[in-house]
């Protein structure tokens, strides 16, 4: 496979890939992939689409407006999220192919079920089975979190909090605790800036050729 080194402008790419622990590289030019670094976009639309959805949870917003959320859900959150995890496929990276595939299909899965699934659940019902349905992403989000030890503090951060955001969620709807649900919002806001916040790291870094905002590993790579 025909692949370019550092030393070319277009192509730069640094360490700083936030669904990596960073490797130490010598100064001589290193290979790069022939597919651009997914992260930045699988990252930022989980964020996106989780801000979307925890402003109306936190109670910022009349929730008469919640289903703004489907549209960024299904294009977002679930097709382009999806499309970098097969990126990251492509890059031999399964850590981010996990991740961004499964919550492509996680924001998908969500949007069949508000827009379809829901009304062929029996009301007194509808609670319980949206508790199942967050309460079995949150124990997928907290085995994401351990796998995530060994890449960056970032992407480790906003998979715990994505995980207390999910479980709470899952609490919250199985017994109609409105509180959780506004406090779950307020967890999600918070894994939403996180996750912007490496999105963003990465994409500026490479941008500049620098780093200019640092994403750390929780451990590096000896």
């Amino acid at each position: 496979m025909a692949v370019n080194v550092e030393r070319d402008p277009m192509v730069f790419a640094i360490e700083d890939d936030p669904m990596r622990a960073p490797a130490h590289y010598h100064d001589a030019a290193r290979p790069l992939p022939a597919v651009a670094d997914p992260a930045p976009l699988g990252l930022a639309a989980l964020a996106v689409t989780t801000l979307v959805l925890s402003v109306f949870n936190a109670g910022l917003l009349n929730r008469a407006g919640l289903p703004v959320v489907l549209g960024v859900a299904v294009a977002y959150g679930g097709i382009a999220e999806l499309l970098a995890g097969m990126w990251e496929f492509r890059r031999g990276n399964a850590f981010g192919a996990m991740a961004f595939g499964s919550f492509g299909a996680f924001w998908l899965s969500y949007w069949a079920l508000e827009q379809f699934m829901v009304k062929q659940i029996p009301v007194a019902e509808v609670g319980n089975a949206t508790a199942l349905f967050f309460i079995v992403w949150a124990i997928f989000a907290a085995l994401l979190f351990v796998a995530s030890v060994r890449t960056t503090a970032a992407v480790s951060l906003m998979l715990g909090l994505l995980t207390v955001t999910l479980l709470l969620l899952g609490i919250g709807d199985a017994g109609a605790h409105a509180g959780l649900i506004k406090i779950a919002g307020w967890f999600g806001i918070a894994t939403a800036a996180v996750g912007l916040y490496a999105a963003f790291a990465a994409l500026i870094n490479s941008t500049y050729e620098r780093t200019l905002l640092p994403l750390r590993a929780v451990r590096h790579v000896r």
